[in-house]
């Protein structure tokens, strides 16, 4: 038994510290990409086999020197992945700062973000959780025609809106209590992928950018891989960047938190992450608790500080919707460390652009069509 379970721990030892490495490796390949999403499972799983090979290892016999190296390699892992984690604990300190006791309300916006998954129909059960939280805006992806019209009972709370639905997963809608000054629909790289712009009033009459966006996620069951995505996200960031008021960056990026292209995506906006020092927020997979990650996010200008963050009960989803409510305060602005890209990181970012609008020049109709029906 013992050489079986032997074996047993160093295939596991191998198999982590694999998923560790790879995502160094700075290519689109869905088989890549996805090991930028476990990093708290693959933690806690090498956590349990470095025990499992210490107590093995460590044993009345002197350990060899592929067991000794198998040990380190593993520890790094467990102590990289840490690493990459911690900031999306309470042991970080926080990058977004509470905002002030007592300031005025009407400087707040209060906004739900929500991935309803379009083939859900449990439209009471979203509707009422929405409710629940009270939105000033909400936001939400995946909504065909079904759920534009499901989205109307909330009129009477939140009577402004922008519709486009769509029958793909790519549509998506804003419904707002607060006046919408004014919108546009946007298509950075695909026809059939939007993102809506819109300019909000709050109570104080002061103006808030809000970008929702949904970009094409990698997809092992069709081969493709994150480059649209990626694009997409740097395409976002650069434009938001040049925005002089007060921004909300939401929705579902299909990319965690802590990749590589979410943090340039931050370093290309100047955005922070109010999650940051305070949790992981996991929001996919609804139905796994065990296989979580935060998919869907809100990104804020350092002239916001945050009210309150809350991951809201599950609508049927496979993605539970997001509550983030805001304060505007500019005197925020200089205690707020805002990230900020490097000469290197704008080099990545224009390649990965070049390389999205490439694979679109090269992908003929035929593929094209092939794409966008494996979307519906």
């Amino acid at each position: 038994m013992l050489p079986i379970l032997r074996t047993l721990l160093f295939v596991l030892a191998i198999v982590w510290v694999v998923a560790t490495v790879l995502p160094f490796i700075r290519v689109p390949f869905w088989w890549v990409r996805m090991f930028d999403f476990p990093r708290a499972q693959i933690a806690v799983g090498a956590l349990l086999t470095l025990l499992a090979l210490a107590a093995y290892t460590f044993g009345p016999r002197e350990a060899s020197t592929w067991e000794w190296a198998t040990f380190i390699l593993l520890a790094g892992a467990v102590a990289y992945q840490s690493v990459k984690m911690l900031p999306y604990s309470r042991v970080w300190s926080p990058q977004t700062m509470e905002a002030a006791a007592g300031g005025s309300e009407d400087r707040r916006i209060r906004l739900v973000i929500s991935n309803v998954l379009m083939e859900n129909r449990d439209g009471d059960r979203w509707t009422s959780v929405v409710r629940e939280a009270a939105p000033d805006v909400l936001a939400a992806v995946e909504t065909d025609a079904w759920w534009a019209e499901t989205a109307r009972d909330l009129e009477d709370e939140l009577p402004h809106a922008v519709e486009v639905p769509q029958d793909d997963t790519y549509g998506m809608l804003v419904r707002s209590r607060l006046p919408i000054r004014d919108y546009e629909v946007k298509h950075y790289l695909e026809d059939t992928v939007p993102s809506l712009h819109l300019t909000l009033e709050l109570d104080s009459g002061e103006p808030v950018r809000l970008v929702v966006l949904h970009p094409r996620p990698p997809r092992p069951d069709i081969q493709q891989d994150s480059r649209l995505r990626d694009a997409e996200l740097v395409l976002a960031g650069r434009e938001v960047a040049t925005f002089t008021e007060p921004t909300i960056v939401a929705g579902d990026l299909n990319d965690v938190a802590w990749s590589y292209t979410t943090t340039l995506f931050q370093k290309l906006s100047g955005l922070l992450d109010p999650r940051i020092g305070r949790g992981l927020f996991a929001t996919f997979h609804a139905e796994h608790w065990w296989l979580r990650y935060p998919l869907d996010h809100v990104f804020h200008s350092d002239d916001l500080a945050l009210v309150e963050i809350e991951r809201l009960p599950s609508v049927g989803s496979d993605h539970f919707p997001m509550l983030i409510e805001l304060a505007v305060d500019p005197s925020k602005r200089p205690l707020q460390d805002a990230p900020d890209a490097d000469e290197d990181e704008r080099e990545v970012a224009e390649e990965a652009v070049e390389e999205a609008e490439e694979q679109l020049q090269e992908e003929t109709p035929a593929e094209q069509r092939e794409r966008e029906m494996e979307d519906q």
